[in-house]
C-alpha cells in the first residue's frame, strides 16, 4: 500500500473522540479530536490503535472520511467477527480515547490540480476516501466533472446516502444494489461489470483518473475492467481491504 515507508516515521498519538453518527445499522462515522494533526489530504488513512486493560493491542487502518481542512472523521463498518470495528461502531462514546497514527498514503489522494474528468466506483465501505473527494471537490470550488459508481447490497446500506444525493447536479451519482431493489427501482442492479462501465464510465480519450475502492476482487475485476476499455494503468488508482 502507498505510504507504508512512511509509516514508521509516524508518531502515535491520542485520539480523542468528538462525536458519532450512525449512518447505517452496521456502519457509524466517528469524529475524532487529534491537537497535533499535521492536516490530510483526501484519500489517505490512518491507523487504529486500541489497547486492552490487560495489555493485548490491536491495530487497523481505515480510510479518513472527511476532506482537506476539516475535523478527521472515520467511518467504520462492524464486522461481526472483527476485533475492532464491534467496539468502535457499538460501544466507543464522545470523550473516549484510542490511538492515531497518520495520516498515510500518497498515492489514492487527489486534489484540483490532478484534474479529472473522475470516475469513482466504490463498493460498500469502499465508498469512504471517495466520499472524501468529493468533498474537497466541493470545498475546493473544483470545476472537474466527477461521477460515482457506488455498488451496494441494498439502499439501505448505501453510506451516506443523503449526502450522496446532494451532489446530484454538481456531480453524478448512480448506485447499483446487488441483492435487493426497492419496488420501481430506477438504477443500477448486480454487480458492477462492462455493460454497466459502458453506459457511466468517461471514455478513455477524454484522460479520465479512475478511483476504485473496495473489497478486493472487486477492486481487481473494476481495474481490469477499466484497463480493458484503454485506461492507461497509471490512470486507475486502486485501494483495497479484505478481512483481518
Amino acid at each position: 500500500m502507498a505510504g507504508t515507508a512512511v509509516r514508521g516515521r509516524l508518531t502515535w498519538q491520542v485520539a480523542t473522540v468528538a462525536a458519532v453518527a450512525d449512518e447505517t445499522g452496521s456502519v457509524r462515522t466517528i469524529w475524532l479530536d487529534l491537537p497535533d494533526w499535521p492536516g490530510h489530504q483526501a484519500g489517505q488513512h490512518l491507523d487504529v490503535r486500541l489497547t486492552a486493560d490487560d495489555g493485548y493491542q490491536a491495530e487497523r487502518s481505515y480510510s479518513i472520511a472527511s476532506a482537506n481542512g476539516e475535523p478527521v472523521a472515520i467511518t467504520v463498518e462492524r464486522l461481526d467477527d472483527g476485533e475492532v470495528s464491534p467496539y468502535l461502531t457499538q460501544e466507543l462514546r464522545p470523550g473516549d480515547q484510542m490511538e492515531v497514527r497518520g495520516p498515510i498514503g500518497t498515492w489514492f489522494t487527489w486534489g484540483p490540480d490532478d484534474g479529472g474528468p473522475l470516475l469513482l466506483v466504490a463498493g460498500g465501505s469502499g465508498v469512504v476516501p471517495l466520499r472524501a473527494i468529493l468533498r474537497h471537490r466541493q470545498r475546493s470550488g473544483s470545476s472537474v466533472p466527477a461521477r460515482l459508481l457506488y455498488s451496494s447490497r441494498s439502499l439501505e446500506d448505501v453510506i451516506y446516502r443523503q449526502e450522496l444525493d446532494q451532489y446530484r447536479g454538481s456531480a453524478e451519482v448512480r448506485y447499483t444494489l446487488t441483492r435487493r431493489q426497492p419496488p420501481a427501482w430506477g438504477g443500477f442492479a448486480g454487480r458492477v461489470d462492462d455493460a454497466m462501465l459502458a453506459r457511466i464510465a468517461w471514455p478513455a480519450a477524454e484522460r479520465p483518473l479512475a478511483f476504485i475502492c473496495g473489497p478486493t476482487p472487486f477492486v481487481e475485476a473494476v481495474a481490469g475492467l477499466l484497463v480493458a476499455r484503454q485506461y492507461p494503468e497509471n490512470r486507475v488508482k486502486t485501494e483495497r481491504f479484505g478481512g483481518a
